[in-house]
């Protein structure tokens, strides 16, 4: 079976992954330009963003041609407004602003890519829809001083302290946590990757 090589610094998809029983698991953090195009819809953002670190990623020159590159890219979106990751804390605390007490969607783009064919590269986007519970300026001054909000887009983490944040979520948890598992492993068997055989060994 094919290794599988994470193009990302995310400890939270390293995790996610590592839970799933990817033991094997190889990490290549990536830096791609992020800046977002304007006019961008959320589906072209976060697809070309996660198909950018996926090629970077395929640059390696010790990866095996049946290798299969993982990538993913995650944004916010509310009422025609991009949240990608908060640049410092005045930022942070203006998204948690415009997001609370509101409904958003959740978008995360995943990339898989074969490293010996760089023409088979397969990307989809699954969503989420998230309600952030209505939040006083106090709450929000304790959450982004804990330091949380800063490599996170929308300036939140459901997945620590800032699932405190979340009323309701319509959709994959894991979307929402930057890697929807369910749709990664329906794209990894389209390129034969048996999800289920994942070695539980380190």
């Amino acid at each position: 079976m094919p290794n599988l090589i994470l193009a990302s610094g995310s400890p939270r998809r390293k995790e996610i992954l590592r839970r799933a029983g990817a033991a094997g698991l190889r990490v290549v953090p990536v830096s791609v330009d992020e800046t977002l195009r304007r006019g961008a819809a959320p589906e072209e953002a976060v697809s070309r963003l996660s198909a950018d670190k996926a090629r970077a990623a395929a640059d390696e020159p010790w990866l095996a041609a049946d290798d299969l590159i993982v990538a993913a890219d995650t944004l916010v979106w509310c009422e025609g407004r991009i949240f990608g990751k908060p640049a410092n804390e005045p930022e942070a605390e203006d998204m948690l602003s415009q997001l609370s007490g509101r409904w958003h969607k959740v978008y995360t783009g995943v990339t898989v890519l074969e490293a010996g064919d760089p023409s088979g590269l397969r990307t989809e986007v699954e969503v989420a829809r998230v309600l952030m519970r209505t939040l006083t300026g106090a709450q929000i001054d304790a959450y982004v001083r804990t330091g949380e909000p800063m490599d996170k887009a929308g300036a939140y983490g459901i997945q620590d302290r800032g699932a405190l944040l979340i009323e309701q979520i319509e959709g994959d948890f894991y979307t929402v946590m930057g890697l929807p598992l369910y749709r990664l492993s329906r794209m990894l068997e389209g390129f034969g990757f048996d999800v289920f055989s994942f070695s539980t060994e380190e």
